[in-house]
């Protein structure tokens, strides 16, 4: 529990539907990154007290556990070295995978708990053996992009008591609830970043900094000094600190050379991107080629797309037509329809 509407209702839900409900919040907070005053987030020190006062009006037992160490080590140093790689990565993608549905999971059966349950809207389905992640009713809060490397051992023993609901619906619930939260803001961006976002995070982290160097045009013109690539993105316009006769973007990093590659809007439209660390449905094997449509950013509308499996946790894919900044480190995930047949981390951007 988060402390947010999302998994208070969730909880609620389950309380009303007969279930033994317990709610265990993660004390996330990092120790070395000192988050804006007020900013909300999904595991501060206000989240514990928000989940404890739903709790009570639940009536059901609250603990918090401290997984500060786990989640500096399995998600932040990760984040900040492929910051620092050039590559742009997505920490909430691990944090489901190795903190929430791994750690979380073996302290749940520790306690006796069998399943557990979260405020995601998504949905699981079980048929011919297997469990389905679908995306959640409500398109605009779907979050399936950030769910798709689970395994079936972990869906199996997974609810989300939200999937089928819409977010309006969902603080309707909280009302009637009579939920401490059923008005409270969301959080937004990177739980763990500063007020000044992931580039104030990196320098809390200063040996991961990466130092100055050239900002390149794609034709190989010297245009200027950048601060580092880890304080760039692939898409990027504004902070370039570049003047020239035509808007100009991050087109590429290159952490060899360690340089800032720019160029026109159009320069950044690419079809063709390879993938590792890949998680796919039982029933998608190696050598599978498959019509799907794929986003390779949370916030985007799918895209039709070819996929093909070449085994060893990689696989390629192929918009039917130019996507706008495909960025190496970021999730590329597959769909089927409503079923979400699985994803990987982009590591290679072709023509």
């Amino acid at each position: 529990m988060s402390g947010g509407v999302d998994s208070s209702v969730a909880a609620g839900l389950l309380v009303e539907q007969g279930y033994d409900v317990v709610g265990v919040t993660l004390n996330l907070t990092p120790q070395r990154i000192t988050v804006a005053p007020g900013k909300p987030t999904c595991c501060g020190v206000s989240e514990i007290a928000d989940a404890r006062r739903v709790c009570e009006r639940l009536g059901i037992p609250h603990y918090v556990l401290d997984m500060r160490d786990a989640f500096e080590q399995l998600v932040i140093a990760p984040f900040v070295e492929e910051y620092a790689a050039g590559r742009t990565p997505n920490p909430c993608i691990r944090c489901n995978k190795l903190i929430k549905f791994t750690m979380l999971r073996e302290k749940a059966r520790e306690m006796g708990a069998e399943i557990i349950a979260t405020g995601h809207y998504a949905r699981i389905e079980q048929s011919g053996g297997a469990c389905h992640l679908l995306r959640g009713v409500d398109r605009d809060k779907d979050q399936t992009y950030f769910l798709y490397a689970l395994s079936q051992e972990q869906l199996a023993s997974t609810l989300f008591p939200l999937g089928a609901m819409t977010k309006d619906e969902v603080r309707a619930k909280a009302a009637e609830m009579g939920l401490p939260v059923a008005e409270k803001a969301e959080s937004q961006d990177i739980c763990f970043a500063p007020e000044g976002g992931y580039v104030e995070a990196m320098a809390q982290y200063a040996a991961a900094q990466s130092p100055p160097g050239d900002i390149v045009h794609v034709d190989g013109r010297l245009l200027g000094r950048h601060e580092g690539i880890s304080r760039y993105t692939i898409g990027q316009r504004r902070g370039l600190g570049v003047a020239w006769t035509e808007p100009l973007y991050v087109i590429g990093l290159d952490p060899v050379r360690n340089h800032v590659i720019v160029g026109p809007d159009t320069e950044l439209c690419r079809q063709d991107f390879r993938i590792k660390e890949t998680n796919f449905a039982p029933d998608i094997a190696r050598g599978t080629v498959t019509e799907v449509t794929c986003r390779v950013r949370r916030n985007m509308i799918d895209v039709p797309a070819t996929l093909e499996i070449i085994g060893d946790g990689a696989a390629r894919g192929r918009f039917h037509s130019p996507v706008r900044a495909i960025t190496p480190g970021q999730a590329a995930v597959f769909y089927e329809g409503e079923r979400v047949i699985g994803g990987g981390t982009i590591t290679e951007v072709l023509g």
